[in-house]
């Protein structure tokens, strides 16, 4: 075996009494959870909006950015959810890069798991304080979910971890939306799996209990566009895209039918001023079509306080490090936008 031991790590509840939260969040958060879930039950016409930077690297910056995302959110109260998107564990094509902050705490330094776990919680914490939103991230690695799971509102699953039986068994325990991304090869039918193994029970093994889980009826589609054998982008967010999915999905008799669309990743082709058009087109198609409008209930979009994106060192705040995002000017009339159309 070629495993060294670094250190080790607190457990999910030790972490917790070192980052507490207090108790009017843990209220909020219910209240949250409660307005969410009514959106894909069509008990709640509002439409959803998970909107923030491609990987949460920054602190301060995360929060300032939530902070006005909070101004929004009350603008558009009466329209739209709007859920922070706060990323802080990041899939790498390659292996190599940038793995977020639950990896990296520090992004010009070297690895420290255990300093991130912590760190990660106390900017969730932090954030939600000071805006009074939830916030989403993605369930890179399962065993991590429960050092956030009094915090989240909202989970994704990627394109590349979709497939996987862990993350899929893991979902069907969560009390939250957990949205499955189509695989990079575009196949809805492969997410719908994923969906269908998200809604029932399962017994497995995680973090050392044999678990039961009830099963999750929230688990829901999200389109991200694909990659075809040449590494070029398909994008999947076009009329006849969304009709096609929503027509495979009510084919399969699953619980709260419900469609997301990612407006960056392969369906902006990581041109990310495309994803203000794209969303204005994904709301076209839904007043185009009544079923559209019902299963089609979000956007995810990647945005942060400055436009486009740097590397690791250049350190401009508020300014992605991984994927080019929307600046905070053109996210704003965008939510504007949204809310008006929607």
């Amino acid at each position: 075996m070629s495993f060294k031991e670094i250190r080790k790590l607190l457990t999910p509840a030790e972490i917790k009494d070192l980052v507490p939260v207090p108790k009017h969040l843990l209220d909020k958060k219910n209240e949250r959870d409660r307005e969410i879930k009514a959106v894909f039950e069509k008990k709640d016409s509002r439409f959803i909006v998970v909107i923030g930077p491609c990987s949460a690297h920054d602190e301060d910056a995360v929060c300032e950015y939530v902070y006005r995302l909070a101004d929004v959110q009350a603008r558009v109260k009466d329209k739209l959810i709007l859920i922070p998107r706060i990323y802080t564990n990041k899939p790498r094509t390659t292996g190599q890069g940038y793995k977020g902050m639950a990896h990296q705490p520090d992004h010009l330094k070297e690895p420290n798991i255990a300093v991130g776990i912590a760190a990660i919680r106390r900017m969730h914490v932090r954030s939600f304080n000071q805006s009074g939103l939830s916030a989403a991230d993605e369930m890179l690695y399962p065993d991590n979910h429960p050092y956030l799971d009094d915090l989240l509102c909202y989970v994704a699953v990627g394109a590349r971890s979709v497939e996987n039986q862990q993350h899929r068994l893991t979902a069907s325990g969560l009390d939250i939306p957990v949205g499955m991304k189509n695989p990079t090869s575009g196949d809805v039918n492969v997410a719908l799996n994923s969906v269908l193994a998200a809604q029932i029970t399962h017994v497995f093994s995680f973090n050392g209990y044999e678990v039961q889980t009830e099963g999750n009826p929230h688990a829901h589609l999200i389109l991200r566009g694909a990659v075809n054998s040449h590494g070029e982008p398909c994008p999947n967010y076009h009329h006849e895209d969304l009709f096609r999915a929503a027509e495979t999905y009510t084919k399969r008799n699953l619980s709260n039918p419900t469609i997301f669309v990612d407006t960056n990743h392969d369906n902006s082709g990581k041109r990310f001023a495309e994803q203000k058009r794209i969303a204005m087109e994904i709301l076209r198609s839904r007043k185009h079509d009544t079923k559209l409008a019902q299963m089609v209930r979000g956007l995810m979009i990647e945005s942060y306080l400055e436009e486009g994106a740097q590397k690791a060192d250049e350190d401009v705040y508020g300014k992605s490090i991984t994927d080019p995002c929307l600046g905070w000017a053109d996210s704003e009339k965008l939510l504007l936008d949204i809310a008006e159309n929607c």
